[in-house]
């Protein structure tokens, strides 16, 4: 299916939209459906990959990769999102490179317990995506401050704000849409 509304093919783009489709193509040569969905305002899939690059593949990021992958990963699965967890979680188990540690982060975030796999700072910047996924007018002071608290900087800290909050905005994009991985390649990093 792909999406509940129109999404114009890669083959059939002209003008705006085309040159967009290339500027949006993943490592594998594609065009993903989260970009598809934008296809009748190529303006908003412009806005909505330089979001996503900035927040979770700027080379300025200081926490690891593997890691914000796992923050979108806990958010996608707080908020039902099948197409985003589907493709992060490929990355965050092919970034974080090692079977059993996967496994064990990724029963830990389905359960609700966090604490079985992350530790420290990890923990704590975990617990913070959560409860702005879950409830986002409760978050306080005290809630970074406990990042802080647990080794986090600041810098960190605002990493960890966009992509939970990139993710919010993406799920529902997403959800809201329909939008599937069929015909996806799904996953940013190619298989070994």
């Amino acid at each position: 299916m792909g999406a509940w509304i129109y999404m114009v093919p890669v083959d059939e783009a002209t003008g705006a939209l085309k040159g967009m489709y290339e500027t949006v193509k993943t490592p594998h040569g594609t065009v993903d459906n989260v970009m598809r969905a934008h296809s009748l305002r190529p303006h908003t899939m412009g806005g909505h990959v330089a979001l996503y690059r900035s927040v979770l593949h700027h080379p300025d990021n200081k926490l690891p990769l593997w890691f914000l992958e796992c923050v979108a990963v806990a958010t996608s699965l707080l908020n039902d999102c099948g197409y985003s967890f589907a493709h992060h979680w490929s990355n965050a188990r092919s970034l974080i490179g090692d079977n059993a540690r996967a496994t064990q982060i990724l029963d830990a975030l389905r359960d609700d317990a966090p604490e079985r796999a992350f530790f420290g700072k990890e923990l704590a910047l975990i617990r913070y995506a959560r409860k702005l996924t879950r409830s986002p007018g409760e978050i306080a002071k005290p809630d970074v401050d406990a990042c802080r608290e647990s080794g986090a900087d600041d810098g960190e800290i605002l990493e960890v704000n966009q992509v939970c909050s990139y993710f919010n905005y993406s799920n529902r994009v997403l959800n809201g849409l329909g939008v599937d991985t069929e015909g996806d390649t799904v996953g940013y990093y190619l298989e070994k």
